[in-house]
């Protein structure tokens, strides 16, 4: 493992996770590996994206390790140093790939904290590529947006985009949540129903559903990606495109435990918080989010043996 960790800091240099409830975690004994990405290059509206990774990781501080459940904390929590957004667009995105990567070495999972919502491709990527004989894998997004658009603003990156990318990559995607599609998304739904799934939020959100529906053949190994915007604004509105009629907390929470139980989650992000001067609820909860969402993957995974 020399060559994984060969870019490594001391923990003691790394923020970690949960700060001092966490003092000495070790990567070799963690099942989750917290890769803060700050990548923002395409933020369309509201902008700040690339402070969100260290927001929440200063709001863990503040959680408590028993998330109503149990401690996931016990499962192992680690740190890696924040990914380096400088340089041209594919080079900050092949580090954040490598980064998911040395993750998955470990046979850990990645928790990859944004950043912009483009920074999911190169993780989905890493994903892909760990995969044991080519094995299929599944997206399972919850987010305001399709994020379908082939370009946006001439970028092929851009965080309206990352869900075509990944569309690209053969991956079959099951949206939740969506109120705000673009013509693209649309017609890239009409085109490919094979791939693409979705439980919008006004079929799930005035009813209150609270279960993923995932096609029967939808892969068993699964990368959940979390936009911040797919919440209701009234639980977290520091997003660039907060959107009216999204999910709410406990909903949110429900449908990734559903998931969980029906799929084996081997990934995650939490992207699209853009931290706002004065106002740490949101952060708070993208950080509560981050951990309670740890807790039902380790709960799902324990049930499964």
């Amino acid at each position: 493992m020399s060559g994984v960790n060969a870019d490594s800091k001391s923990t003691a240099e790394t923020p970690q996770f949960l700060g001092t409830e966490n003092p000495s975690p070790r990567p070799g004994h963690s099942l989750f590996h917290v890769i803060p990405a700050p990548f923002e290059r395409s933020v369309s509206y509201g902008g700040g994206t690339a402070r969100g990774p260290q927001a929440i990781i200063e709001a863990s501080k503040q959680l408590e390790v028993f998330d109503g459940v149990d401690v996931p904390l016990e499962h192992g929590i680690y740190t890696w140093p924040a990914v380096s957004a400088a340089g041209e667009t594919e080079a900050a995105l092949a580090r954040i790939e490598a980064a998911c990567s040395r993750a998955l070495s470990y046979a850990a999972i990645p928790v990859l904290l944004g950043g912009e919502h483009s920074v999911t491709l190169p993780a989905v990527s890493a994903a892909l590529q760990s995969r044991e004989g080519g094995g299929r894998l599944g997206i399972v997004q919850l987010d305001a947006h399709g994020d379908l658009r082939d370009s946006y603003h001439g970028d092929r990156h851009s965080h309206a985009c990352v869900m075509r990318r990944c569309h690209d990559l053969g991956v079959a995607i099951h949206a939740v949540g969506v109120r705000a599609l673009s013509p693209d998304d649309l017609s890239l739904r009409r085109e490919h129903p094979g791939l693409l799934s979705w439980q919008d939020a006004a079929e799930i959100v005035p009813q209150r559903i609270a279960e993923v529906s995932l096609p029967e053949d939808f892969p068993e190994d699964v990368y959940l990606t979390i936009d911040v915007d797919g919440l209701d604004p009234s639980v977290i509105s520091a997003t660039g495109t907060p959107e009216p009629g999204g999910l709410t907390w406990y909903q949110a929470l429900a449908l990734v435990t559903s998931l969980a139980a029906r799929r084996r989650i081997i990934a995650f992000d939490v992207v699209e918080l853009a931290p706002i001067a004065g106002r740490i609820a949101d952060d708070f909860a993208a950080a509560r989010l981050t951990y309670q969402v740890m807790g039902i993957i380790a709960r799902s995974r324990a049930g499964r043996k």
